[in-house]
């Protein structure tokens, strides 16, 4: 398994189930999607520290298995 990065969301929608979360000391967010994160509700909200990894998925880095 990947090593787990710490993060900031930046913006997530929840209508939609998908945002943008920026690793800890890089400038690029990684895309999220709502089957990704790990704890119900199955949401985040903006400024919310996480934890995660980062894999590559449909021409993007996506980040997986997102945790509060």
């Amino acid at each position: 398994m990947e090593p787990r990065v710490k993060g900031f969301v930046q913006s997530y929608n929840r209508d939609r189930g998908y945002g943008f979360i920026l690793p800890l000391g890089e400038t690029e967010p990684v895309f999220v999607e709502r089957e990704d994160i790990e704890h119900d509700p199955q949401v985040l909200s903006e400024e919310q520290q996480v934890t995660f990894t980062i894999e590559l998925g449909q021409g993007r880095m996506s980040a997986r298995h997102v945790r509060p």
